[in-house]
């Protein structure tokens, strides 16, 4: 695919055209690639569950994986614990000291008619003291969240640093349908690839799906109507209006920090430039206007600046300009042959994008203080970085074999993961804001 965008980025670079082939949409599963050394070493045990039942979920083993995908924690196996306790007056501490745990989680589920409660504990092993104690009610078909919430305070509690664990991905897959032709999907999705549900169908292909800053609404680009053209939909209800049907390039929407404007990329005058849509009365302001191509447009946290990608330097690289207009565009990277699909953390220190260098495509993070670029990623293929709405963990698409599957790795380019799919390829990642 990124060959693909190599080879047209001074044609149309907005549109990122991907292929999908000979896959079916499923479930995603998560696939420990590299883990961090020196993590905090934390034992969460099995929750007890209600009498004589057996849940759905394992609410322990979700958290395990939640917290070790983080990369702050390596999560013991259960086969290694000395003890299996489940209420505080259970605890030993000495079992976990043996075993070298920084950290123990302990719960207990219990039913009441069609609600249940999940308590959970959390200790400081050396400290031989209860940190945080918590407890969800919840139906049976929100454990999984439930677990996802307790992950967060855990996770929290011992970093800081507010989780990500209940937040959603959205993300693109194409299935053959029993008449062997091609049907795409965009999908919404717990963080881990958990809860998947399609939102928009289409035999032509949907791509760039952009989260509102609530949440609540996803922008995207459909071809359903064999031109591109631009969409917004709620989630709640499913409605949505196309916002963007102009003759040429309609791509790469994304949202004001506000959530009242859409940067756009549109070709409506001849040449692919960044315009500023106001949803309110649908006025239309060009913000770029080079003899360039200029897409992929991003806002900076405080909606002052946007990031968009430009050829204007004869190479594909990453500038930033006032979300006015006024003044003239900074160029920001020069490490690589190509820069381009950037975005900035939720700081604003920093942005994520994907960078080529001598035929490879990887994902790499530009601290704009330093202006220091880390190269995060070690594919040919990345591409499509996403940053978590804690700015500590990117999601992104990667070639792996055959495959086109999503995967995350952390700021620091330790801890990686892929999120697996069943069969074939997804692609076109986002990660929602916290809301």
């Amino acid at each position: 695919m990124i060959k693909l965008v190599k080879k047209i980025a001074l044609i149309l670079v907005s549109l990122n055209i991907f292929i999908f082939s000979q896959f079916s949409y499923a479930e995603l599963s998560i696939e420990i690639t590299e883990g961090v050394q020196g993590a905090h070493k934390i034992a969460v045990v099995p929750f007890a569950n209600p009498k004589g039942e057996k849940l759905q979920v394992e609410i322990a083993q979700i958290i395990a994986s939640n917290l070790a995908r983080s990369g702050y924690f390596k999560a013991l196996e259960n086969s290694q614990m000395l003890a299996q306790p489940t209420q505080p007056a259970q605890v030993k501490f000495r079992n976990w000291e043996a075993l070298g745990q920084d950290y123990l989680v302990i719960g207990v589920v219990t039913k009441d008619n069609n609600l249940y409660h999940v308590q959970m504990s959390l200790f400081d092993v050396y400290k031989k003291s209860q940190l945080k104690g918590l407890r969800v009610t919840v139906e049976a078909s929100s454990l999984r969240m439930a677990a996802h919430h307790l992950s967060d305070a855990i996770y929290e509690k011992l970093t800081g640093i507010p989780g990500v664990f209940t937040t959603r991905i959205a993300y693109v897959t194409s299935e053959l349908t029993a008449q062997n032709k091609r049907k795409y999907n965009l999908n919404i999705a717990d963080y881990d690839g958990g809860n998947a549900i399609s939102i928009a169908q289409s035999k032509e292909p949907i791509m760039s799906p952009a989260w509102s800053p609530k949440a609540d609404k996803i922008a995207y680009v459909s071809f359903e109507n064999k031109v591109s053209e631009i969409f917004v939909q709620a989630l709640a209800t499913g409605k949505r209006k196309s916002i963007a049907k102009y003759k040429g390039i309609n791509g790469a929407p994304a949202w004001s920090p506000d959530g009242k404007r859409l940067a756009l990329t549109l070709s409506k005058d001849g040449n692919s430039d960044i315009y500023i849509l106001t949803l309110a009365n649908k006025s239309l302001k060009k913000l770029t206007k080079s003899w360039a191509i200029d897409t992929e447009a991003a806002w900076s946290p405080d909606g002052k600046k946007i990031l968009f990608t430009s050829d204007r330097g004869r190479r594909p690289q990453l500038y930033v300009m006032d979300s006015h207009g006024k003044g003239v565009a900074e160029r920001i990277t020069f490490d690589g042959d190509y820069n381009a699909r950037g975005s900035f953390s939720a700081n604003g220190k920093s942005v994520v994008m994907v960078q080529g260098a001598q035929g490879n495509f990887r994902i790499a993070v530009l601290d704009l203080e330093s202006r220091t670029t880390t190269v995060l990623s070690n594919g040919k293929q990345d591409e499509s970085p996403s940053f978590a709405p804690n700015g500590k963990v990117i999601i992104y698409a990667r070639r792996k074999g055959k495959n086109d599957i999503l995967a995350t790795v952390t700021l620091d380019g330790v801890t990686k993961h892929d999120i697996q799919h069943t069969e074939g390829m997804v692609r076109e990642p986002a990660w929602a804001p916290r809301h």
